[in-house]
């Protein structure tokens, strides 16, 4: 079993609240989830409104696929307009 985890520490431009910020980020996560079948959580940053750190984990069976998953997650966070990708630190077990 190999597992590929993520952590990204995004910046949110639209968002002027924690109500605001919420709305992107839980788009994102869902929108993860649903295309990626991947789990997503939010991981950090919950009392700033303008930053948050995305959790993402892919179990398979071949560590090409696990990388290669992880790294469509990258770039589709990446072309969202929305927010800016900080950091991403990548590891695989």
């Amino acid at each position: 079993m190999i597992v590929c985890s993520c952590e990204i520490e995004i910046l949110i431009y639209s968002s002027n609240s924690l109500k605001e910020k919420r709305q992107v980020v839980k788009s994102i996560i869902e929108r993860i989830k649903s295309k990626f079948n991947a789990s997503v959580a939010e991981v950090g940053y919950n009392e700033l409104w303008n930053r948050a750190a995305i959790g993402i984990a892919v179990v398979s069976n071949n560590r090409s696929l696990c990388d290669a998953s992880i790294s469509k997650i990258v770039k589709f966070i990446d072309y969202d307009e929305r927010v800016e990708i900080l950091s991403c630190h990548k590891e695989t077990i």
